[in-house]
């Protein structure tokens, strides 16, 4: 670690604005070193803090008593979510749709504290796409799972790119890539009813959990959001 505490690991340009990851030992406690990604200057992603990410995928293998499930993860991010859905056996494939190619190159050149595991992982692949365009557009294949988490929150977006996926025809569109009995999950930083009800408008069931645990960026608790959207088999 270098005598500022903060090491710059890469720092790239995209569409979206200017894409930075980076590696810090944290004042508040020394000896922990957490790795994070800014977007346009904003903070969006920490290897500390992952307890929303992983229950977005547990949650949703708890909502479906399935085998040799197919699973489509909206988002690689730092890579929680997809590797907490690759710790269940009833998992045969998961497929993670990363928009930005300098986060699928920094998984590949080991830069990700998860970077060998998910390698390693042979049920796992990872394309470089626009995971909202696919579930918008007409199916080719379908999934059992379907976890998105990529923007902040429904009314909090990273760019205008979703095209529509948090309303209630979006959603519409969504559910076709769902193999019966499917299960759709979604990430937020905050409450949104708004699209609770768009969810209630299209799924059988809506599941809404909030996640708490203690930011110690802030040094207080916050909760996180997740949304889920089932049918009957």
């Amino acid at each position: 670690m270098s005598s500022s505490n903060l090491e710059i690991l890469a720092y790239e340009h995209t569409d979206l604005g200017p894409l930075c990851l980076r590696r810090r030992e944290l004042l508040s406690s020394p000896g922990t070193v957490v790795t994070e990604i800014t977007l346009n200057h904003e903070f969006l992603m920490s290897s500390l803090h992952t307890d929303s990410e992983q229950a977005l995928a547990r949650v949703a293998l708890e909502l479906h008593s399935g085998r040799e499930l197919d699973v489509l993860v909206g988002g690689l991010g730092l890579g929680y979510t997809a590797h907490e859905a690759l710790q269940s056996s009833r998992v045969a494939r998961v497929v993670a749709v990363e928009l930005l190619p300098q986060v699928v190159e920094w998984m590949r050149t080991d830069q990700l504290p998860l970077s060998r595991t998910l390698m390693e992982e042979e049920r796992l692949s990872v394309e470089t796409a626009d995971a909202y365009a696919r579930l918008l557009a007409p199916p080719t294949e379908t999934f059992d799972i379907i976890l998105v988490d990529i923007d902040h929150a429904p009314q909090d977006r990273l760019g205008d790119a979703d095209d529509g996926f948090y309303t209630e025809e979006g959603l519409r569109r969504v559910r076709r890539h769902l193999a019966p009995g499917g299960v759709l999950g979604v990430w937020s930083w905050a409450e949104s009813p708004p699209f609770a009800r768009a969810l209630e408008r299209v799924f059988e069931t809506v599941h809404v959990k909030p996640v708490t645990f203690f930011n110690q960026h802030v040094d207080k608790e916050r909760t996180d959001w997740l949304f889920f959207g089932t049918d009957r088999a």
